[in-house]
């Protein structure tokens, strides 16, 4: 039984798990704590109105909300994933969100400039966010760029290319793209019957599913691949790679082509259900491709994982709108949502942390052991 219990402990999942759970509280603590400094007499009532979420609606209401919760985590989901995969090869993609950006722009275009359909559109915001990643990867392979850098440049370029491109397609009184229901209906994702399943909720598509199956797919290039451990081989240990034949440079280019691929992708997923438009006068790039950091490291890093932690940040964001106005100031659930988001991406230095302990541990017991048997030889 002892046995049992120090090997559950040692196990990497259970570490995650653990350290996500206790970021999570941590989160939540702080935001409780923030709330009372700012109105302690609401503070109690607010932070349940933020953990209840799409709960505190009624019957159908509920699932309609629900069902927009889901739809609103798949872009999460696409995001964490695009974070993981270049982490996992040992590039922290934080130009993720340009990428989500440019993944947007080719398809919103796509949709409203060619009348494309839903499937075309997709590709082409997927091509067009994973040339965005493949240049960071060929910056840093050709130039020694480094990748956070080069990635934060190209994020405000991107956003601002895709104001001046998609201002071409937006309404003519508003600052928004024409709606594609209205245009180009063909643009829309398929629904497949399951907005049935969400009181008939419109932006409900196949865009769930398919970025859950996009997660298995991530999970088994990996872990299950000569490819995955090429590339994961390659971020590890790049001067090794390089004596072992591998194609170091070309497996950091062709990682950051996924990964931005990816992001592209999840933006494709939100806006071809129509839930949104863009806004062409939008001046900071959105919290979307950022949050993915949060997610992929709440998560553990692990795909499947992303999956759970990317509904956990969305039911969050959603329940921090619940927060009573007439009490607090309008600003008061971005800063809920933010506090807990900013706790979450501390998953991995707490597993860290247990690690160490656990190592520590490790070693006291080995150094006992050692000086028992000594003793016992000398005895003897």
């Amino acid at each position: 039984m002892k046995n049992e219990k120090n090997s559950l402990i040692r196990s990497d999942g259970f570490q995650t798990l653990l350290a996500s759970l206790v970021c999570i509280l941590g989160g939540i603590l702080v935001g409780y704590i923030a709330l009372l400094i700012i109105e302690p007499s609401g503070a109690s009532e607010a932070i349940f109105a933020v953990l209840k979420s799409f709960f505190r609606y009624p019957g159908k209401l509920m699932l309609k909300y629900f069902g927009q919760t889901l739809v609103r985590t798949v872009p999460l989901i696409m995001c964490a994933l695009s974070v993981l995969f270049a982490y996992k090869v040992g590039m922290f993609n934080i130009g993720v969100a340009g990428q989500y950006v440019a993944g947007a722009c080719g398809c919103l275009y796509a949709a409203l400039a060619w009348n494309l359909p839903w499937y075309l559109c997709l590709l082409i915001g997927m091509a067009a966010a994973a040339l965005l990643g493949g240049i960071t990867g060929w910056l840093k392979t050709a130039c020694n760029v480094n990748v956070v850098i080069s990635g934060i440049m190209l994020n405000w370029i991107t956003l601002y290319m895709t104001n001046l491109i998609l201002g071409t397609v937006k309404s003519p009184n508003s600052p928004y793209t024409m709606a594609l229901q209205g245009v180009n209906p063909k643009a829309l994702l398929p629904k497949m019957g399951l907005d049935k399943l969400f009181n008939n909720e419109k932006s409900v598509t196949i865009a769930i599913p398919v970025a859950i199956i996009m997660a298995i797919v991530v999970w088994v290039v990996l872990n299950k691949t000569k490819f995955g451990y090429e590339l994961k081989a390659t971020g590890n240990n790049y001067n090794a790679a390089k004596y072992a034949g591998m194609k170091e440079n070309q497996n950091i280019i062709l990682t950051m082509l996924i990964s931005g691929a990816l992001a592209g992708m999840g933006a494709g997923l939100l806006y071809l259900t129509g839930i949104e438009d863009w806004e062409t006068t939008i001046s900071s790039v959105p919290a979307m491709g950022f949050n993915g950091i949060a997610v992929a490291f709440l998560g553990g890093l692990n795909p499947i994982g992303s999956i759970l932690s990317a509904f956990f940040i969305q039911y969050i964001t959603l329940g921090g709108g619940n927060v009573d106005l007439q009490v607090y100031c309008s600003q008061i659930s971005s800063l809920i949502s933010s506090l807990i988001i900013y706790l979450c991406a501390f998953v991995i230095f707490f597993k860290a942390w247990m690690q160490n302990l656990i190592r520590k541990s490790d070693e006291k017991k080995a150094a006992a052991a050692k000086a028992a048997e000594n003793k016992e030889g000398g005895e003897g």
